[in-house]
């Protein structure tokens, strides 16, 4: 479909988690009532997870296989290290991350995100146990590719990107994917920390919560990581490329409220509207151009794919984190303390959430 674009976006690298129950058989019944869609995409959604299953086998027999490259062996050794310094460190369950899967492909599935033409609030599909997520996940790309026809059909803004990181938010040991071994070490250890974060805390029905303080316990992961190692020149890196990334993140967000005003207006015609929403990407395109090479590069990369749907996946991962970092100050950067805090958050609603974190609460275009 030529208005969708795969494509990596490395500063945005964990959209797209695919959700599971522990026990399938107690989804028959729902899926027994759902319509023959829905009950393809669980279907697709089992056979996928169990080729994961299937090609699975633990880090240490991967270590002993002579037929195993040297490079993927040495971030096998590194994901263990990481492993341990979650548990003792950061107090995070490690139950994923034990085993290693070669999938012979670089994306382990592939996501869908929808907006309606003249909103910034994203669709929501609702998952059992889990509630409502902003995005469709598919094992199969002609599989999503379908989804965001339909979609576009309909008249939604459609997103469709190749996702590297998989999780099933602890419901599952989930393996070390081949899709995510390239990474450098600050990034790899960023994926590591924000899976196992969200097998630690997870909101359901709360997409941008969840991803914020994954994204948020994540980087803080890696600065303590960093340090514990000495290696402050990686740390400096890794805290200039942070900056670079709130830049697109700034620029994107300021697009994304410029747009809700312009849905809230009044317009004499819908082609008024549209070249109204056309200027705002256009301008954000134009800035980027001006910004420097590094905001250029990830925005203005595939600029005709910009819409409400892919403005939104910026807006999951990172409205919240300021607020996430704050609190963690408040508590004086004593992990148990922020994540029972976090943790305790579960019994509020959206807005209670969000008033805490003193993110403004949206309003309804």
């Amino acid at each position: 479909m030529k208005d969708i674009d795969v494509c990596r976006l490395e500063w945005m690298p964990y959209t797209g988690r695919m959700i599971l129950t522990r026990n399938w058989f107690a989804l028959l019944p729902v899926l027994l009532l759902c319509a023959c869609s829905t009950v393809k995409f669980y279907t697709q959604a089992f056979s996928g997870q169990s080729e994961i299953w299937r090609k699975s086998r633990p880090n240490a027999e991967a270590l002993a296989d002579p037929s195993v490259a040297e490079h993927v062996k040495q971030r096998l050794k590194l994901i263990e290290e990481l492993r341990a310094f979650a548990a003792s460190d950061l107090h995070l369950p490690t139950k994923s991350f034990g085993k290693y899967c070669d999938l012979q492909r670089p994306y382990v599935v592939w996501v869908v995100y929808a907006a309606p033409e003249f909103s910034v609030e994203g669709k929501k599909w609702w998952y059992p146990l889990v509630g409502s997520l902003k995005y469709r996940g598919f094992f199969d790309e002609k599989d999503a590719r379908q989804e965001a026809d339909k979609l576009k059909a309909k008249g939604y803004d459609v997103f469709m990107g190749g996702v590297e990181a998989y999780s099933t938010l602890g419901y599952l040991a989930d393996p070390v994917l081949n899709t995510f071994l390239h990474r450098s070490d600050a990034d790899l250890a960023e994926l590591i920390f924000h899976e196992l974060t969200h097998a630690k805390v997870f909101v359901p029905g709360d997409t941008d919560f969840n991803e914020a303080f994954a994204t948020a316990n994540a980087e803080d992961g890696v600065r303590r990581w960093l340090r514990s190692k000495g290696d402050f020149k990686t740390l400096r890196a890794y805290e200039a490329n942070l900056s670079k990334q709130r830049e697109v993140v700034h620029l994107m967000l300021s697009t994304r409220e410029k747009l809700k005003a312009v849905y809230a207006g009044s317009y004499p015609s819908v082609e008024e509207e549209r070249k109204a929403k056309q200027r705002i990407f256009d301008d954000m395109l134009r800035k980027a151009l001006a910004d420097g090479p590094y905001v250029k590069l990830h925005i203005h990369h595939a600029a005709r794919t910009w819409n409400n749907a892919r403005i939104n996946t910026v807006a999951t991962y990172f409205t919240m984190v300021p607020g996430f970092e704050r609190l963690l100050k408040e508590k004086g950067g004593d992990l148990e303390a922020f994540h029972r805090e976090v943790h305790d958050m579960r019994k509020l609603n959206n807005e209670q959430r969000m008033k805490i974190l003193g993110t403004p609460i949206p309003s309804h275009d």
